[in-house]
């Protein structure tokens, strides 16, 4: 996984409430078990019409917000079914950090486990953060000091499990961590053929 440590750009903002998964990332696109070649399709039924034609009337269509990485959020964001292509597709698009008043549970955990950065904050900062993306302003994730730094130095701070911030900076996952004890491992599985050769 990659490592998440600062992330610079001009974000999008998509206020929409309750943008479940299958708005995210349709059911016609679950077939693959592939990380990659979802950002193209994600939030299709927004972003193409009937015949498959960009709309123009989407942000994530518009210059500079289709090359963002940041995206704000409006309310519950990533309910629905608990589909893990939702945030591929959104890695996949470029997007790394979502930041929003709240997140659908298994969403937002699926988030950190694939590199994502979920961010919860007040109504208020929302605000400021959409104003900022309204005028095409750059801002600046400081994941290590928890900071969301703007250009009018208003920096707003966030929460996160010590835990997951760890992850993301060290870009570890479910595998990542468990390779972090090979060692323990290779002593048990060579302790475990000694006393039991017949298991293996």
């Amino acid at each position: 996984m990659k490592k998440f440590i600062n992330l610079k750009s001009i974000p999008a903002s998509l206020p929409m409430i309750n943008v479940d998964t299958d708005m995210i990332i349709p059911k016609q696109f679950l077939k693959t078990i592939k990380r990659s070649g979802l950002g193209k399709n994600l939030f299709y039924e927004l972003r193409y019409d009937l015949q498959g034609n960009i709309k123009n009337d989407f942000v994530l269509n518009w210059d500079p917000y289709k090359s963002s990485k940041i995206l704000i959020a409006g309310d519950n964001f990533g309910c629905g079914s608990s589909r893990e292509h939702a945030p591929w597709s959104l890695l996949d698009f470029g997007i790394r950090c979502i930041i929003s008043t709240s997140f659908a549970d298994i969403f937002f955990n699926n988030c950190f486990k694939n590199g994502i950065l979920p961010i919860v904050l007040k109504s208020d900062s929302i605000d400021k953060l959409t104003s900022d993306a309204e005028k095409k302003i750059e801002i600046e994730i400081d994941l290590k000091n928890q900071k969301i730094l703007r250009s009018n130095n208003n920096d707003i701070k966030f929460d996160i499990d010590q835990f997951r911030k760890k992850c993301l900076i060290e870009g570890l996952d479910d595998i990542g961590l468990t390779l972090e004890k090979i060692k323990n491992i290779d002593i048990y599985e060579d302790k475990h053929h000694h006393n039991f050769p017949w298991l293996t």
